[in-house]
């Protein structure tokens, strides 16, 4: 049997994980990685199509924002 596990999955696992953590109990080493795991996640999930709708609703939410402005 073989078991495979998605990297992205993992990480945002991870990611879950580290930020339940009181904000108090944090060194800024643990803050460095967190934002390092969080970067490297987002590389992950760039591509695929989870990734793309959420670039799109981000767009959209900016376009919104810059219109409202005007």
């Amino acid at each position: 049997m073989l078991v495979t596990i998605n990297v992205a999955v993992l990480l945002a696992i991870i990611i879950i994980l580290r930020l339940r953590r009181r904000t108090q109990a944090r060194s800024r080493f643990d803050e460095k990685l967190t934002v390092a795991i969080v970067l490297v996640f987002g590389v992950l999930i760039a591509p695929t199509a989870v990734g793309q709708g959420i670039l799109d609703v981000v767009v959209q939410v900016v376009q919104g924002v810059s219109q409202s402005g005007r």
